[in-house]
């Protein structure tokens, strides 16, 4: 069996494990050679591939990134569909894909695989906001990188008695604010499963300076406060036709040092929470998730994904998936909230 592996939508450390994993389980023990797309699904469409042998992936699991490259094209618009996709796979002597993206990534695959495609997938999200897994690869690095900035944020807020405001990504969903924010001792945590009034914020960062402590206020991008309807953009769309966040830091900060009176500077860390080197949980898991992969495939177990659940590797349908965002709970926030102010 010919593979062609593809990477799709934001980078993210560990993509280079699955890669590697797919590649050591296929070619060693399941009798399977393996190609790239480069770009994501616009190597799908243009049949832009690279041969991926055992020697090509050796020592990539500790790098960040994806060696095959990643884009956010759609594989429905231009020149693709399901006709164009399958006839450029025949061409290429292709036999089945493993794409490994998030929620856009998989609700294409799922739509090539209803029109007869043969594809299976990995779940790839920082913001593990994905149904069907308990985790996935990416979110315990940026959970690191964001926890370190927001412990060097603190350093400055002390030595100036400032107010800090750390924004992290978090487009539907909380769980990197929640996670990162707890580690640092964060004084509030907003994140968009709750509508946090200002007068609210203002009150938990009163209550830290009054007790001599420099405010940590931590808030995910698509965090909206409850006087508004929409999360924060200036920035237009994506292929998919989402928005693209990131501000609602800057735009926060000025409110809170009105309110307040404490001056209060905003850090947004962006992409950096993408990069650098995936944690060696990340790369376990990413590693485990691509062996499983191989053996989805072997087993023609088209339309399904591999999953972690507790500490086993198991495979569920794209609509599992696909069906709802996997939110931050209730309880999780109540039981977090009791540290603020």
């Amino acid at each position: 069996m010919r593979i062609g592996i593809l990477t799709s939508g934001g980078d993210c450390p560990g993509l280079n494990a699955v890669i590697r994993g797919a590649v050591l389980k296929g070619t060693e023990i399941n009798g399977q050679e393996f190609v790239g797309f480069r770009d994501g699904w616009r190597g799908v469409v243009a049949g832009d591939i690279i041969d991926l042998p055992r020697l090509a992936v050796r020592g990539i699991a500790k790098e960040g990134g994806t060696i095959i490259g990643t884009s956010r094209t759609n594989p429905f618009e231009g020149e693709g569909g399901p006709e164009r996709i399958q006839a450029t796979l025949d061409r290429l002597g292709i036999d089945a894909v493993i794409a490994i993206g998030g929620e856009g990534t998989l609700a294409a695959a799922k739509r090539l695989t209803d029109a007869g495609l043969k594809i299976v997938g990995v779940p790839k999200t920082i913001d593990n906001d994905l149904n069907g897994t308990d985790y996935t690869f990416g979110f315990d690095t940026a959970i690191e990188i964001a926890t370190e900035a927001m412990d060097r944020l603190r350093t400055t807020g002390d030595s100036h008695s400032r107010c800090m405001v750390a924004e992290v990504m978090g487009r539907h969903v909380g769980w990197i604010a929640l996670h990162s924010g707890m580690a640092a001792g964060a004084h509030a945590i907003l994140i968009p499963e709750q509508k946090t009034s200002l007068e609210q914020i203002g009150a938990w960062v009163r209550s830290a300076a009054d007790r001599g402590r420099a405010p940590l206020v931590v808030v995910a991008e698509g965090w909206v406060p409850n006087h508004a309807d929409d999360a924060h953009s200036e920035r237009g769309l994506d292929a998919f036709g989402r928005p693209r966040l990131g501000g609602i830091g800057e735009r926060l900060a000025p409110m809170i040092e009105e309110l307040t009176g404490i001056e209060t500077r905003a850090t947004t860390l962006g992409h950096i929470q993408r990069g650098g080197v995936p944690t060696a949980y990340d790369r376990v898991l990413a590693t485990r998730l691509g062996m499983a992969s191989s053996d989805l495939a072997q087993d023609e177990a088209w339309g399904n994904m591999v999953s972690l659940r507790g500490t086993e590797i198991e495979r569920v349908g794209f609509e599992e998936a696909l069906t709802a965002l996997k939110t931050v709970p209730q309880h999780r926030y109540d039981e977090a909230a009791m540290l603020f102010g």
